[in-house]
């Protein structure tokens, strides 16, 4: 099947770590081939958005970003109508009213579209595109206070629900080995987990789900990417450029690249501006 690409596919969320500047290098180092695509941590979306392969295999832990990718490929008109009734309701008490859904037990009786569009509304209303929660599941970003904030962009929510349902996206929520373990041999695997923080003292930004992500599961992942390499799968990880994640990832040092990133959403001013992350890649690049 061919997918002709649309330019118009893109995130329709904002999200911290999200991919969108450094898509010309990741591009760069794509596998020359791709039967099948996946990504386990999909978070915004940008690399799987912007390459639009066929039949793409796509995976979250939160719940609530899975919904929504969800629903915009069934239900992508009625989110569409919820979202301008929050555009034109916009205001700081507004806000906090649907954020306490979470608290009031108000989201478990609203449609799984209502629940989507109330998250891209908090997510492009909130205080600095964060997303995350407290140790009890629940939103806690104030509100961000823009002039006019792009609550709802048509042609994009259209473009992404139609490239959703032309592709036959498998979308998944849960753990990312469950989402990677059919993966064969020529299928390639884009990895953009949370990342290691940039310092001990001065945590990185990975609360946007309740489990964190600590060197335990960075371990983890370390061994799941070296299962990826034994099983011939072509594999990308991005991360940050860190002691840690150089000596987890020493034995692909040739195929490892330096990019440097411009972070504007962090929970941390110390995870903004310009941050060196690297790209690991278990193949051989012409680069």
């Amino acid at each position: 099947m061919t997918i002709h690409k649309n330019p118009l596919v893109k995130p329709f969320v904002k999200w911290a770590g999200g991919k969108r500047q450094l898509l010309p290098e990741i591009k760069r180092y794509l596998p020359s081939k791709i039967k099948n695509y996946y990504e386990p941590f999909v978070g915004g979306g940008a690399v799987f958005l912007d390459i639009q392969c066929p039949h793409p295999i796509i995976n979250d832990f939160n719940d609530e970003l899975i919904n929504t990718y969800l629903v915009v490929r069934d239900d992508v008109d009625s989110l569409i109508h919820l979202l301008k009734k929050h555009e034109l309701n916009n205001s700081s008490d507004y806000y906090y009213q649907m954020r306490a859904w979470d608290r009031t037990g108000e989201l478990q009786k609203r449609s799984n579209t209502e629940r989507a569009a109330r998250f891209i509304y908090l997510n492009k209303t909130g205080f600095n595109g964060l997303f995350r929660v407290n140790s009890q599941g629940q939103i806690n970003v104030p509100y961000g206070r823009y002039k006019n904030p792009a609550i709802v962009n048509e042609e994009v929510l259209h473009a992404v629900s139609l490239y959703l349902n032309r592709s036959s996206a498998t979308i998944f929520n849960g753990d990312y080995y469950d989402a990677i373990k059919s993966a064969k041999k020529g299928d390639f695997v884009y990895l953009d987990p949370p990342y290691a923080p940039i310092s001990e003292d001065k945590q990185s930004f990975v609360g946007y789900t309740l489990n964190g992500f600590g060197r335990e599961e960075q371990e983890r992942l370390r061994d799941v990417f070296n299962e990826l390499t034994k099983r011939g799968v072509n594999a990308m990880l991005s991360n940050s450029k860190v002691q840690l994640i150089e000596d987890l990832y020493k034995e692909y040092q040739e195929t490892t690249r330096t990019v440097t990133a411009t972070r504007n959403i962090n929970s941390n001013s110390a995870g903004r501006g310009r941050v060196d992350e690297v790209l690991i890649m278990n193949y051989k690049t012409g680069n």
